[in-house]
C-alpha cells in the first residue's frame, strides 16, 4: 500500500492547481472555522458504522457536477419528480441522508453560511481519506443552485455503456482530460451497482445473446453466478470484489485482465488513449493517489456557481424560494 501523500504533491494540490475563481480552501476560515472538522467528524462516525457509505458520497459528487456544474443540484426534491435525483441514471444514489444531517449540524453553528455544494464536497474527499484513499484542499465557496431537471442529468451524465470516445467527449464537455477521466473512473474501486446494470453484458450482449467478449470468461462466469437469468434487478454486485471497501489501485489491475464490471470500465482498456493511464496506475498506485486528488479538485471546479450567484439554501432538499 502506498504512504501518505508526500509534501511536494501536497504542495502541487494547494498551489500548483491554483483556485477556481472565487473558490479557496480558506473560504470559511472566519465564517465558519470548524467547517472542514463538523463534516470530517459526522462521515467518519457514519463510515465506523458502514463502511459501504464512502462510494454513494463520491459517486453523488461526481453526479452533481457533471449536471449543471458543482451546485449540489443532485439534491433538491421536486414534487413532481422531475428533478436531477429522479432521472434514472441517478435512481441508484444514496446518502442523502447524511448530506442533511451535515447540513443541519453546520446551520446549528454558522447558519446560512456553508453551501451544500461545498459539503458533497467536504463529504467526497473524507470518504476517499477514511478508505484509504488520499487527502487534497478542498477548494470553498461554491453556492447552491436554483435548478433540478431530470432530462439535464439523463442528457449530461456518461452511460456505464459508453464507449472510450464517448467518454472522452463527456469529460472534455466539463474541460477534463482523459487522463482525469481514467484516474476519476478509478473511483470504481469501492462501492456495488445493480444486476441491471451488468444483465446485458452476460446475457444478451450480441442479437444471438451471450457474453461481451472483451469480459474476461472466468469473470463473466462468476459475474453469472451472481446475477442469475431471469436478472434480478435488485440484486447487488461488488464493483471491484478483491478489495471493496477500501481506495485502493487494484481496479486499474483488474482492467487490465478484462474485469471491468461496466461496458464503460472494459473501454479503458481498448483504447490506447485511455489504457496508457490504466497501465500507469495498475503499475504506481502512488501516481493514482496522486493524480486523483488533482482531478478531484479540477472537477470540482465544473460550472460553479460564486459571489452574488445561487444562494446558499437553509436546507439541501429544497430552494430557499420555495422554503
Amino acid at each position: 500500500m502506498a504512504g501518505p501523500m508526500n509534501v511536494a504533491v501536497m504542495l502541487v494540490l494547494i498551489m500548483g492547481t491554483g483556485f477556481a475563481s472565487g473558490l479557496d480552501p480558506n473560504f470559511y476560515s472566519r465564517s465558519c472555522p470548524n467547517v472542514v472538522q463538523i463534516v470530517a467528524t459526522i462521515v467518519n462516525r457514519h463510515l465506523k458504522q458502514d463502511v459501504t457509505i464512502a462510494a454513494p458520497l463520491v459517486r453523488l459528487f461526481f453526479h452533481d457536477c457533471f449536471v449543471e456544474g458543482c451546485d449540489a443540484s443532485v439534491l433538491i426534491v421536486s414534487p413532481n419528480k422531475t428533478a436531477e435525483r429522479d432521472a434514472t441514471p441517478n435512481f441508484s444514489l444514496s446518502q442523502f441522508d447524511l448530506i442533511d444531517e451535515i447540513k443541519s449540524a453546520l446551520e446549528r453553528t454558522c447558519p446560512g453560511t456553508v453551501s451544500c455544494a461545498d459539503i458533497l464536497a467536504l463529504a467526497a474527499r473524507d470518504a476517499v481519506l477514511q478508505t484509504g484513499g488520499p487527502t487534497w484542499a478542498v477548494e470553498l465557496g461554491r453556492r447552491d443552485g436554483l435548478k433540478s431537471s431530470d432530462f439535464d442529468a439523463t442528457t449530461h451524465l456518461p452511460s456505464s455503456r459508453s464507449d472510450a470516445q464517448a467518454l472522452i467527449n463527456s469529460f472534455a464537455s466539463n474541460r477534463l482530460s482523459i487522463r482525469d477521466l481514467v484516474t476519476l473512473s478509478g473511483a470504481h474501486t469501492f462501492g456495488k451497482t445493480h444486476c441491471s446494470f451488468v444483465g446485458r453484458r452476460l446475457y444478451d450482449f450480441t442479437n444471438n445473446g451471450g457474453i461481451d467478449p472483451t469480459l474476461n470468461t472466468t469473470y463473466a462466469m462468476s459475474l453469472k453466478k451472481q446475477c442469475t437469468a431471469p436478472v434480478n434487478p435488485n440484486t447487488i454486485v461488488l464493483l471491484d470484489p478483491s478489495t471493496p471497501n477500501r481506495f485502493d489501485n487494484i481496479y486499474f489491475k483488474e482492467l487490465l485482465q478484462n474485469q471491468g464490471i461496466f461496458s464503460s470500465d472494459s473501454a479503458l482498456v481498448l483504447d490506447p488513449r485511455t489504457k496508457v493511464f490504466v497501465t500507469e496506475y495498475a503499475n504506481n498506485e502512488d501516481s493514482f493517489r496522486d493524480q486523483f486528488g488533482i482531478a478531484m479538485i479540477k472537477m470540482g471546479r465544473i460550472g460553479v456557481l460564486t459571489g452574488q450567484q445561487g444562494q446558499i439554501r437553509k436546507r439541501c432538499d429544497i430552494v430557499n424560494t420555495l422554503f
